[in-house]
Parts: C-alpha cells; structure tokens; sequence
C-alpha cells in the first residue's frame, strides 16, 4: 500500500520541488558547517521559493529549479 505524505504550514499545503528539497539540505548543512544560526526556513506559497535567512547578514533564495542564489537586498 502506497502512503501519501503532505506538509502543511499555517493551515497551507506547501510543496518544494525535489531539487529544492535537495538544494536547501546542502545550503543548510554548508551554512551550520560555518557555525550560523538559521534564523527563518520559508516557502513562499505565491511564488513557490524558499527563502532561508541565516546568520546576520546572509538570505538566499531557492527557486524551483533548486539553482540556489544569495538575496542582496539594495539600500
């Protein structure tokens, strides 16, 4: 017998894309191999990214294509 698995968060179904599953396991372990906090773990239902703040100073985002990318916000 086959069992489904579904997350929910805040009510919501949320469903990252395989390669984003596996990109946010390696950006999480590089950023805790550097000794920083994971300060917010996000999917962003509208736009289907995960967004991942660490540290004080470091965001990046992770798109469904699982090609990850560092957020520079801009002053």
């Amino acid at each position: 017998m086959k069992t489904s698995h579904k997350t929910y968060s805040e009510g919501k179904k949320i469903k990252p894309t395989n390669k984003q599953a596996q990109a946010s396991i390696r950006v999480c372990q590089m950023l805790s191999n550097g000794y920083l906090d994971i300060r917010l773990f996000r999917f962003d239902n509208n736009t289907g990214n995960i967004f991942i703040m660490a540290g004080e100073t470091i965001e990046v985002i992770i798109p469904p294509d699982g090609e990850w990318y560092f957020y520079e916000t801009r002053l």
